[in-house]
């Protein structure tokens, strides 16, 4: 199972074909995983993944584990399964 790669950044029209488009804004992606993606912080497949630029965000009906991760200009939350 490939990890989500964080070296350059995230550009997730990169994995375009392992994740589905949700919903999009100016500063925010969610994301679906299709292809049991692996979550780049603890190394399990994660469900879904939002991934924002924007400087404070709120988030609601996360149930569930979550994990965080960042670049340079993103903040990437990982949503997984019990």
């Amino acid at each position: 199972m490939p990890t989500i790669d964080l070296t350059d950044g995230f550009d997730y029209h990169e994995y375009r074909e392992q994740l589905k488009l949700i919903e999009e804004t100016r500063d925010a992606a969610h994301l679906e995983n299709r292809a049991d993606l692996v979550c780049p912080a603890c190394g399990r497949p994660f469900e879904a993944i939002l991934v924002t630029t924007a400087r404070t965000r709120s988030l609601s009906g996360i149930n569930g584990p979550f994990c965080l991760a960042r670049t340079a200009e993103q903040v990437l939350v990982l949503t997984h399964s019990e």
